[in-house]
């Protein structure tokens, strides 16, 4: 018991719909969908890892399973995102890529993540985006912090 308080992510802050996090190796902005296309959820995180370099980088957990055979879609203001993707789980496909989606995450209103269930159901997980930028840099800090 005393493991899981000591290894609990410590909350850096909550920035509307999105929360700034720092756990043992890693800091990261989080929310939930407004609209998930699924029962279960999901979540759109920008973490970053001091131990491994470079910047944040998104990770996905779809609201629902996919059908493996179907693309995953970001989809930000005007741009789309090609995302590398798992069962429920999506990325960045690189960090270039990384890099850009999160300054459309800084810019835009809103995203959506689109994919097609195992039965070739499509589904879509919407996230509003004010506060992200804040959560993201709120995150990043709470890493620097601790070097």
């Amino acid at each position: 018991m005393i493991w899981a308080v000591l290894l609990a992510p410590a909350t850096i802050g909550v920035f509307d719909g999105w929360g700034a996090f720092r756990g043992a190796r890693v800091c990261y902005a989080i929310a939930r969908p407004v609209v998930a296309g699924g029962r279960r959820g999901g979540f759109a995180s920008i973490a970053d890892w001091p131990a491994r370099g470079g910047g944040p980088s998104l990770h996905i957990r779809l609201s629902l399973p996919r059908d493996r055979s179907a693309p995953v879609t970001l989809t930000v203001g005007e741009r789309r995102f090609g995302l590398v993707a798992g069962t429920r789980d999506a990325w960045a496909a690189d960090a270039a890529s990384d890099r850009a989606i999160v300054a459309a995450l800084r810019s835009g209103r809103s995203m959506s993540v689109e994919a097609v269930g195992p039965r070739g159901r499509p589904f879509a997980d919407s996230y509003a985006l004010a506060g992200a930028a804040t959560a993201i840099d709120a995150a990043r800090i709470g890493c620097m912090r601790r070097r």
